[in-house]
């Protein structure tokens, strides 16, 4: 279960959507995820999930790869469609047991539920499967440099990102060397009840803790070793720049935002048409 997080990966490969510029990569992922909660109609989510599937397909990652990703919230999506299905109210009941009632709004918006959140996982690990560490630092430091006019700390909240995306395999990787290394002193995380459970974390998170800690102040000596001062008087070995496939994918993107506000429209005013 551990291995099968796929969030903060890179995956190396060349194609079309690892050559785009992580800027481009960043904006694009942001309406792709607006987009999500503005699509509300069936025709909608087929057009987001050929989209999506395309995008995958031109960016070479294996889509069992991606799928992969999946498996680690799989709870939280049973939990989603559970509680859309017991808790939406509607008026054509199918099952109904004290307060919890079925009904096909209830169906409906389960659905609905776990496809966006399907898509939404799927399209945000997409960015950083076609991105590296590196990039993205650059990406988001770009997009936020407007904001050091009013004093945000631009290079700083990019950095911190970048190092938490970097980091997320590493202490998985940790954790499961972890948790192999108290079942082969015994001990038993599948049995007993809830409360028990999670007393059986223990040994796992307090060692997580510490080595977490331990790579934090490792990485800090290195960077103050190095004479890091930030963002103050530093310069660039590559500068980014937009191409003429960075000005298509926007075109292009731009296009499927103005379709799926235009298929929201349509399904208020001109239901009969969807």
């Amino acid at each position: 279960m551990i291995r099968d997080i796929t969030i903060g990966q890179y995956y190396p490969t060349s194609s079309v959507i690892h050559q785009l510029d992580a800027r481009v990569k960043i904006i694009v992922t942001f309406l792709f995820i607006v987009s999500l909660f503005v699509v509300n109609t069936l025709m909608g989510y087929v057009l987001v999930t050929a989209l999506l599937g395309a995008v995958i397909k031109i960016s070479k990652v294996p889509l069992k790869f991606m799928l992969r990703g999946l498996k680690s919230i799989m709870i939280i999506i049973i939990f989603t469609a559970i509680i859309n299905l017991f808790l939406t109210r509607g008026e054509d009941v199918i099952w109904q047991f004290g307060f919890l009632k079925l009904t096909k709004e209830g169906i409906y918006m389960a659905i609905k539920m776990c496809v966006r959140l399907v898509l939404l996982i799927v399209g945000s690990s997409l960015l950083t499967l076609t991105t590296t560490p590196i990039q993205l630092t650059d990406g988001i430091e770009y997009i936020l440099k407007p904001l050091k006019k009013i004093g945000v700390p631009a290079h700083e909240i990019a950095m911190m990102m970048t190092i938490a995306l970097r980091f997320i395999p590493t202490l998985l990787d940790e954790t499961d060397k972890i948790i192999k290394a108290q079942q082969a002193r015994g001990a038993d995380f599948d049995t007993g009840n809830l409360l028990q459970k999670a007393k059986s974390m223990i040994p796992i998170l307090v060692p997580l803790f510490i080595s977490a800690f331990r790579r934090a102040e490792e990485l800090a000596m290195a960077m103050e070793a190095r004479c890091y001062h930030g963002d103050e008087h530093r310069t660039r070995m590559n500068v980014m720049c937009l191409q003429k496939r960075d000005y298509t994918a926007m075109i292009f993107v731009l296009v499927y935002c103005g379709f799926t506000v235009g298929l929201r429209v349509a399904e208020r005013y001109l239901p009969f048409l969807i």
